[in-house]
């Protein structure tokens, strides 16, 4: 029987064993903790540095710039909240299209008196920067933070940063501006020294989405930013995030980076030519997909079956495709277990009818991944096209597209 395809790589990769194989050491007989003066922790101490610099060069930063967290979500919340807490309320301005991670705490700060404004995007899920400008144009005294997503997790969407930031600190020079690149490393060149220069002053980004382990990640952030520590204690991360450091989980996470680094255009090269292939398939079907004509990541492909009068719902085909051995997402993978989201707020953003929405699916592909997957995910499709055709509650729309 062959093995379950998995193409949810956005939501978490596979352990690479390269990585797993540096970490087995940390999770033996070198247990010190990096905090301890002994040979244990000094050799804890050492691993934790040497994944520094790793993680710093694959992302064009000084290892002064890598602040370790637990997770994406922590880095973000760690920019937002660790720099409103140094400034007085002021304006708060968030892409559209963010995660959670960023919208929530947008929402907190708004509580604490804080200006919250959403960038909005257009239907190809990208930010223009006259809307920048035209978010900020009321305020010019008081303080900025600024949140824009570089590559987004539903739709593989790949905004102009660089351009966008530049247009903040046109506008005001002394906003403060962060990225959640946690999508964009290993798959899109990242050079933090040229963000940095264009007015970018952190990035976040985490090991699980590029064959590291999960529940290491960081905050790549300009030195002269304030913040204030979510988690005070000790003075481990420059006293900017306390606690002992996941040795095991940080040593992984540095040789994941510098793997992915250097092997990012093969990488992207082969996805590419999946991805095209994929997309070829899917719109014989009869598929919208989502941000065609946007710049996107190699790997993603965000779309919907449920036009054309079709009642295919992207909730129950992936429930249907997951019992056929298919793995994907009908979103993202955090927010999968509400219900009462109301579908993506992503699409939303893009103003994509609410039929299509209600169908939407992605595919993220990976280091694992074949032409063998693309077919046998296809066939699945029509098996499952065809099941749901011919239930009671689902429109009948077999016409000429469709074949079994």
């Amino acid at each position: 029987m062959r093995a379950p395809s998995y193409l949810d790589y956005n939501a978490t990769t596979p352990l690479d064993p390269r990585v797993r194989e540096a970490m087995l050491p940390w999770l033996g007989d070198r247990f010190g903790n990096a905090s301890s003066r002994h040979e244990y922790g000094r050799a804890a101490r050492r691993a934790i540095d040497e994944a520094r610099q790793r993680i710093a060069a694959a992302v064009g930063a000084h290892p002064t710039e890598v602040l370790f967290v637990s997770g994406g979500s922590e880095a973000n919340n760690m920019f937002l909240k660790g720099a409103a807490a140094c400034l007085l309320p002021g304006h708060l301005a968030v892409g559209a299209t963010e995660h959670h991670s960023v919208l929530y705490p947008a929402l907190q700060l708004a509580s604490k008196g804080w200006q919250v404004r959403t960038i909005p995007v257009n239907g190809n899920g990208l930010i223009a920067a006259p809307d920048v400008g035209m978010t900020l144009a009321a305020n010019q005294t008081s303080p900025a933070i600024i949140s824009i997503m570089l590559a987004n997790n539903e739709s593989g969407v790949v905004q102009d940063i660089a351009t966008l930031a530049s247009e903040v600190k046109r506008s005001l020079p002394s906003a403060q501006v962060h990225s959640d690149a946690v999508q964009a490393l290993g798959k899109i060149p990242l050079d933090f020294r040229q963000l940095n220069a264009a007015g970018v002053d952190a990035l976040s980004i985490t090991a699980h989405k590029i064959g590291g382990p999960q529940g290491a990640a960081a905050l790549i952030v300009d030195k002269k930013v304030e913040l204030e520590p979510l988690i005070s204690g000790g003075s481990h991360e420059r006293a900017l995030r306390a606690g002992t450091e996941n040795v095991a989980a940080i040593v992984g996470f540095g040789v994941a980076a510098e793997l992915a680094t250097a092997e990012l255009s093969d990488r992207n090269n082969r996805l590419i030519y999946l991805r095209d292939y994929l997309e070829e398939q899917l719109q014989a079907l009869g598929a919208v997909i989502f941000a065609a004509e946007a710049p996107r990541l190699s790997n993603t492909s965000y779309f919907s079956l449920a036009g054309q009068g079709r009642g295919i719902e992207g909730e129950t085909m992936v429930t249907k495709l997951d019992r056929n051995g298919f793995a994907l997402a009908s979103g993202a993978a955090c927010s999968s277990q509400r219900t009462d989201t109301g579908g993506s707020h992503v699409l939303a953003a893009m103003q994509v009818d609410n039929a299509l929405l209600a169908g939407a699916m992605r595919v993220s592909l990976g280091a694992g991944n074949d032409k063998t997957d693309i077919d046998g995910f296809i066939a699945a499709m029509r098996k499952c096209i065809s099941e749901l055709a011919a239930m009671p509650s689902v429109n009948t729309f077999l016409n000429e597209t469709i074949t079994c």
